[in-house]
């Protein structure tokens, strides 16, 4: 667990790292090989980068549509991003607990953000998540049937 929330974290500075440079997100990958070789993004860092680039525009019609009042260009760019790696597990990560990626988003929020980053992640995520529920078929055990898709986008 220890290991996913530092590959998080490594998202997170790529991401906002992607956007403080006007960059792709190769480059930003790219940057951070040449400022530190001895010191490989986790895989984890690398799934959840390409699936963020990959999904950005889906992820982000989701934040647009849960963050009332907000338009997603006027958003923190970390909030912004940690809103993008949670979405991603939430909709991508099977593997991953819904709960699981509400409450490490909250946690980047504690470190990265404003004082009210967490409020505001929170809110925004945990009504996704209530919209993903009618989509989102979990058996008694918990577990979710893997032919079934989390959510259809």
């Amino acid at each position: 667990m220890i290991e996913r929330r530092k590959a998080r974290q490594a998202a997170l500075e790529l991401l906002y790292q992607r956007e403080i440079f006007e960059c792709s997100l190769a480059d930003a990958v790219s940057r951070q090989a040449h400022a530190a070789p001895d010191k490989p993004l986790p895989e984890f860092s690398l799934r959840l980068l390409q699936g963020i680039d990959v999904n950005q525009r889906a992820i982000d019609k989701l934040i647009d549509k849960h963050a009332k009042n907000w338009a997603i260009d006027r958003l923190p760019l970390i909030d912004r991003n940690i809103l993008r790696i949670a979405l991603y597990e939430m909709l991508f990560e099977p593997s991953i607990p819904v709960s699981v990626s509400i409450n490490e988003a909250i946690e980047l929020a504690k470190v990265f953000g404003s004082a009210e980053s967490g409020k505001f992640i929170n809110g925004v995520l945990g009504q996704v998540a209530v919209s993903l529920g009618d989509r989102d078929k979990v058996p008694s055990s918990g577990k979710r049937r893997p032919s079934e898709p989390r959510y259809l986008l």
